[in-house]
């Protein structure tokens, strides 16, 4: 009786679980960036107050690269009040973990093209043949 008697495709399972953990990643952010918005401008969205500092101005979306996987983050726009994040840079387009593993093979001794075939190679990667983004 050592048959197996359910068969799990691994890959698919780990597929699932990488969009599930990507998508919960995006949606985490997403949310800090708008309670960031509303304790900067001191009033919900569409909330009328007299504490109100500053409006909203819709958003615009940013593609930010996570161990995850690539998430879009809605950022919001405000009038009145300058909207810096502490969540991220300002210019980041990759999670620090990346850049920092990066650096880590380059003062190891791993040869610029040994690292760019790995930065091609991973889901870091902006598409085929690109090179890293730093």
């Amino acid at each position: 009786m050592s048959e197996k008697i359910v068969q799990l495709n691994e890959e698919v399972i780990k597929g699932k679980l990488r969009e599930l953990v990507r998508g919960s990643v995006e949606e985490t952010l997403n949310e800090l960036l708008e309670q960031e918005a509303e304790g900067l401008t001191q009033a919900a969205r569409y909330e009328r107050s007299e504490a109100r500092q500053g409006y909203r101005s819709g958003h615009y979306d940013r593609n930010l690269t996570t161990t995850s996987g690539d998430v879009t983050l809605h950022v919001p726009r405000l009038k009145g009040v300058s909207f810096e994040t502490a969540i991220i840079e300002r210019y980041r387009r990759r999670e620090s973990s990346v850049e920092g593993a990066l650096i880590e093979m380059y003062l190891a001794g791993v040869s610029v093209r040994r690292v760019e075939d790995i930065t091609v190679i991973s889901p870091m990667s902006t598409g085929p043949g690109s090179a890293p983004i730093m």
